[in-house]
């Protein structure tokens, strides 16, 4: 069976060949950031951190070996480091002796010191991807079941910021046409430098608004849009309450998607149950997402499994419960898809 769990230390080696496969904000290729990740994660779901320091970083195995990954960040944007962002936003032009008018597209930067909770780091090996259990499913909801059982720990706000269309070469087309020109550096070095130090941003990226129309057509074009491989994610969060804000990452023009945490379809449908033993769970429906958690790690474990819910108690497959380790009378957390 398919197990997700939280990240431990000796996951590194596995976690670094998921990482350097798409080489994200959230998971970038780099073994230093990685382990201070898995430390951060160990920490989080210990519960030896302040809860909205938390981030969490779950990893999806197939046997010993991790084929994904998914991630909360319980806060992001503080006074030490905040979410950044770019507002497209219009401005209204009209001259009544010409009697023009035009509207135009611009971007202004904006901070947020309190931010939400924002989900990320989702990856999934190809060979994995069009699997009949729906593995990116799994990653992408187990953030939500968290969130849904652990309510207070996260904010009221819960973002998430997806890939635009990139170059060829990973580059952006945004950061080339705007960032390098105010910070003198690559994508990569700017993107780089970010994780640890956004001072820089703050001082360098003008405050007023950058007009759109200043700029050529593929740069106009590709504001706010979803790149292709993050299209399915995007379907996903718009079908479960997410919208999108009519802002973008500064670096490579993303868009960002928010929603309010407690009208989440999914984190509203998560509960803890009852095990119970019972014949027949196979044949039961819905098909979702059943976890266990426990004071020694790993603390939090999840599979995909058919279930019989009757109000507090539920009904799993024998296989479930020996991969979860669960007998009858112990509590679980479920999620129907």
């Amino acid at each position: 069976m398919f197990i997700l769990r939280e990240v431990f230390p000796d996951d590194i080696v596995g976690l670094h060949e998921v990482a350097a496969h798409l080489d994200t904000v959230n998971l970038p290729n780099d073994r230093t950031v990685l382990e201070k990740l898995i430390d951060q994660s160990k920490k989080s779901f210990s519960g030896q951190l302040d809860i909205f320091k938390r981030e969490y970083l779950f990893v999806l195995l197939d046997d010993k070996k991790i084929v994904g990954t998914s991630m909360i960040h319980a806060q992001h944007g503080t006074r030490r480091a905040p979410h950044i962002f770019f507002d497209v936003m219009q401005d209204e032009r009209y001259s009544e002796t010409l009697d023009r008018h035009f509207v135009h597209r611009v971007l202004r930067i904006g901070y947020n010191y309190n931010g939400p909770t924002e989900i990320g780091g989702l990856v999934l090996m190809p060979d994995f991807r069009r699997n009949p259990l729906a593995l990116g499913k799994w990653l992408s909801y187990v953030r939500f079941l968290y969130i849904g059982l652990h309510r207070a720990s996260f904010r009221d706000e819960v973002l998430s910021e997806l890939l635009p269309p990139l170059e060829t070469d990973g580059s952006s087309v945004v950061w080339e046409a705007i960032g390098r020109h105010f910070t003198g550096m690559s994508y990569q070095e700017a993107d780089r430098i970010s994780q640890t130090n956004k001072e820089f941003i703050r001082t360098l990226f003008p405050a007023e608004p950058i007009y759109l129309s200043l700029f050529p057509e593929k740069v106009k074009k590709i504001i706010g849009e979803v790149g292709p491989e993050t299209k399915g994610v995007e379907k996903m969060l718009r079908r479960v309450g997410f919208e999108y804000a009519e802002r973008i990452d500064p670096f490579d023009g993303g868009p960002h998607f928010v929603a309010k945490t407690d009208n989440i379809v999914l984190v509203k449908e998560s509960k803890k149950a009852r095990v119970v033993k019972v014949s027949g769970a196979d044949d039961g429906r819905p098909y979702g997402l059943v976890s266990v958690e426990r004071d020694h790690a790993p603390h939090f474990a999840a599979t995909g499994s058919r279930f019989r819910l009757e109000g507090s108690d539920v009904g799993l497959p024998e296989k479930t419960m020996a991969a979860l380790e669960v007998q009858p009378g112990d509590e679980v957390g479920v999620l129907p898809f």
